[in-house]
């Protein structure tokens, strides 16, 4: 069987103890006609990786299985296609999102809404993850990269620029509507971006001043940071800008969900797109509290033809991928701007 380099998660444990070892494992085959084989360009590091490969997450079955190769925003070049592939040929450029596949055949599935299939297949929750070299997908769930976006630019797309498209979508925008984004990290400098094409104000919230910085210079009207003094925070909000008609929180923390609800007037929407604790509310505010998660293969399409044609920023780091390790341990430190991105080369 021929081999490829993947990095591992055996076991989990802190990253500081570099849990992701560097192996050889069987090199993914396209095993049914409408599949198309990866070789892996890029791939994004998402923070719920961090989250899955520490064990924080468990309790929710993350990671579903062990051993594991973690990695969901993929791109790559395809070498080969399954003799049913109408979709690609060999040498187009495709990404693949968090939704590896879906049973194309539920309620879920026939509205259009495949990501919520009971029965969906996550990537980077078994070996065929994006921390490796090459992977296999079914032509229905990948979707075509242009020549002339950069595969490190296109990766992230596929997890925070897809979460960060149906986040904003989510939130109702609408001209010079007041959108407060709590967490500017890797979907949050994208939400940013998605909120301002929609022309609404953003106010952007984080713990870091460097990610505020970088909010602003995105075109973020007003930027803050977050305290856990809630009556504090709150206070200075009103006084800044008044209540916001509206919040989309990435910031996996119950106190900063519980503060995005408060920030928001009576009668305006909250848009969770993390993970966390059932927050206070109350009914009588006629508040909308909504959930969010990644979106279809529709909304994949969509965000990479507005990300070509409004020339959305995407900041990224990029580092070998046997420097997975590091690179998740500087995303932990907050020491990464927005993105990481993994590579790998010949």
């Amino acid at each position: 069987m021929v081999k490829m380099r993947a990095m591992v998660l055996s076991e989990c444990a802190k990253i500081e103890t570099n849990p992701l070892k560097l192996t050889n494992i069987d090199k993914h085959q396209i095993e049914k006609s409408n599949e198309i084989l990866l070789k892996i360009e890029a791939c994004g590091v998402c923070h719920s990786q961090l989250h899955g490969i520490e064990g924080d997450w468990k309790h929710i079955g993350i990671p579903a299985t062990l051993p594991v190769v973690p990695g969901h925003e993929v791109v790559g070049k395809i070498i080969e296609v399954g003799k049913d592939v109408t979709k690609f040929k060999i040498g187009d450029r495709a990404g693949i999102t968090p939704l590896l596949e879906a049973c194309q055949k539920c309620q879920y599935c026939d509205e259009g809404k495949e990501y919520l299939c009971e029965s969906a297949k996550i990537t980077g929750e078994t070996l065929k993850g994006g921390y490796s070299e090459y992977i296999t997908v079914s032509e229905d769930f990948a979707t075509k990269v242009p020549d002339s976006m950069k595969s490190e630019y296109a990766a992230p797309l596929f997890c925070a620029g897809i979460t960060a498209y149906k986040a904003v979508k989510a939130a109702e925008p609408k001209i010079d509507k007041k959108i407060g984004i709590f967490g500017i990290g890797g979907v949050g400098h994208m939400a940013v971006q998605f909120a301002k094409i929609e022309k609404c104000k953003v106010i952007a919230v984080s713990r870091s001043q460097n990610h505020l910085d970088v909010a602003k210079r995105l075109g973020a009207i007003d930027t803050m940071i977050f305290s856990k003094e809630q009556e504090k925070f709150l206070s200075e909000l009103k006084n800044k800008q008044g209540l916001l008609d509206a919040a989309i929180v990435f910031a996996p923390a119950d106190i900063v969900t519980d503060t995005a609800i408060k920030s928001v007037k009576k009668g305006g929407i909250i848009v969770i797109a993390t993970i966390g604790e059932n927050p206070e509310f109350s009914a009588f505010e006629e508040k909308t509290i909504r959930g969010t998660l990644i979106g279809s293969t529709k909304d994949m399409e969509q965000v990479i033809k507005i990300c070509d044609e409004n020339k959305i920023e995407v900041i990224y780091e990029i580092f070998p991928l046997e420097k997975a390790n590091e690179a998740l341990q500087k995303l932990k430190d907050s020491k990464i701007d927005a993105r990481a991105v993994l590579v790998t080369h010949d």
